[in-house]
Parts: structure tokens; sequence; C-alpha cells
């Protein structure tokens, strides 16, 4: 199949782009390249350093299918200009998927975020619930899918809420809860845990890009919503288990301001067929390890707020 992916150069759009070119498909990867480009050049890739605001510019004719991951990640980004966010997370959405329609895309699949729901008490948050986001990040989330739905006439889609993400990837974040406490206990041989009964669902990247590929190979899937996070861990809890593998301290501090707490479900996802194969812990010691033996040597690109305050990205 000839794919695009948008944000194919990003921390999972990275990973997804080189499984896709594994299993012989030829990949279109769409990203502005902000962060860098950390895949190598391909017979079977071709790579367009473009804004996806722009993308009136780029022709989807003879793709079949399309992913769309970029945006502008978590809520302190989103926060450093949130005009530019609604522009990439919401509106861009929009002229993407008349894009696909247009252009005879079969396919669109679509990352949302599981923290959409917002406070939830619901020992099972499933799809079925209201979506009650409680920031600026949320809230373009929220309305893409809506927009993403306006069409279900026209386009078979597929909607993500991925859990928080943890795990590898060559182009590393480490501002997301599990990856940035192992950094800490790496670096400064203590953790600062924020509150800590915060309830977060998380997904190792390998199993979320395994999400994405589950999709674009069943076609039998009928369009639709799905969850996908497995590991319901208190902030707390995730600093314990990496004290415990990395041999550091905690520091808690009580004052915290992101109130997000909710518990994810994804028995719609299992029942599709879908079998998650990686961990928390998984995460926690590839990446310890990793940084312990300096095959990853971080910089300013795996800090996604830091970056973009220095660059001034608008």
């Amino acid at each position: 199949m000839k794919i695009a992916v948008l944000g194919g150069l990003g921390y999972t759009g990275t990973i997804l782009t080189k499984k896709l070119l594994s299993d012989g498909h030829k990949v279109l990867a769409i990203d502005t390249s902000w962060f860098g480009d950390k895949i190598k050049n391909n017979n079977s890739l071709k790579k367009i350093k473009i804004d996806i605001r722009d993308l009136k510019k780029i022709s989807f004719k003879g793709i079949d299918k399309v992913v769309h991951l970029a945006n502008i990640a978590n809520d302190p980004s989103v926060d450093l200009n949130p005009s530019l966010s609604w522009e990439v997370n919401a509106l861009a959405t929009k002229m993407i998927i008349e894009k696909c329609i247009n252009d005879k895309v079969k396919h669109f699949i679509f990352a949302s975020s599981g923290s959409v729901y917002g406070l939830k008490k619901e020992k099972k948050v499933t799809e079925d619930l209201s979506l009650e986001p409680l920031s600026t990040y949320n809230k373009t989330k929220m309305i893409a899918e809506r927009i993403i739905q306006s069409y279900k006439d026209e386009i078979k889609y597929h909607i993500i809420r991925p859990a928080t993400v943890c795990g590898y990837s060559p182009r590393m974040r480490l501002d997301v809860t599990v990856n940035m406490f192992v950094y800490q206990a790496i670096k400064k041989k203590y953790i600062e845990v924020h509150g800590g009964r915060q309830i977060r669902p998380n997904i190792h990247i390998k199993d979320l890009t395994n999400v994405y590929m589950h999709f674009l190979k069943n076609d039998k899937l009928k369009s639709g919503i799905y969850n996908a996070g497995f590991e319901n861990l208190s902030i707390l809890n995730i600093a314990k288990r990496v004290s415990k593998i990395c041999n550091c301290k905690l520091k808690i501090i009580k004052k915290f301001n992101d109130q997000r707490s909710y518990r994810q479900n994804s028995d719609k996802l299992l029942s599709t067929g879908f079998r998650r194969l990686h961990s928390v812990d998984d995460a926690i010691y590839e990446l310890s390890e990793k940084l312990i033996n300096k095959t990853l040597i971080p910089d300013d690109t795996c800090f996604t707020v830091k970056y973009m305050k220095k660059k001034k990205f608008n």
C-alpha cells in the first residue's frame, strides 16, 4: 500500500514509518522536521518537509491511507501559542480530511488523545462517556474528532485516543511522565513527583504504533473511536517503579497544577483482536539502560516546550 504519515518524523511517527517500510509499504512522510529527522533515506520512502497547514500544495492522489499524527503536542506546548495550536490541531484537520476525500483516499486514521475525557471518577472510562476536556490541547483534539466524524458518510475513519505514551524512539521525548521520571532518576538521582494521586493510563510506544498498524491492516474494521491505553497507574506508582528499577529517591511536592485523572478502558480495542506486548516497566528498563550506556544522549529536541521556546515556532 501507499501510506501517508503526517508527523512521520515525530516521536511516534518515526517508529511507525520504520514499521511500515519494514512491512514493504511505500510511505510518504510529511513533517515540519522541527525536531529533526532520524530516518535514513529509503527507496520506498518520500519525505516532504512542510507545515500541515500548507498541505493544499501536496497531492494525496494515489495514496491509499493516511495516518494523521501531526500536532502541537501536550498542554504546556499548546499554552505557548494557543492560536497556533488551534490552527494545527483542529483547523488543519478539517482541510486534511477534505483533501483526503477529494483525492480518493480510502482510509483516514487520526491520533486524538485519551485526555479528552478530562476528570472521570468511573473505574472504566470507555469510548461512549462524555468528553469534558480541561485544557486547550484537549479541546483542540475534541473538536478535531467532531470534524472527522462529520464526514463519516464520505470516508472510512478510525480515531485513536492514546494514553500517555512511554518508551524509546530515535526521535526521543523526555517530557512525558515515564520517560521524564527515568531521565530525572539517571541525571539527578531523584524524581520530583507533583501530587501523585492523579491516575494516568499508559501505553508503550511500540504498542501504540502496533495499534496503528492493526487498523491499517484490518480493512474489515468499521469506522469508529478506540481507546488505546492499558496500565492505569497513579503518578506516584509510576515514580516508585522508576525509583526501584533505577535506584533513586523520591521528592514529593504536594502542590500541583495538572488535575487530569482518569482510567482508560481499552476492551473495545481488544475485541478487534489487538494484543499489547509491552509494559511500562519495559520502557523504564530500556530507557535507563540507554541513558546509562549513553546510547541515548539527550539534547534540547527531547524537551518539546524548551525547544519551542528557543526556536519560537509560529
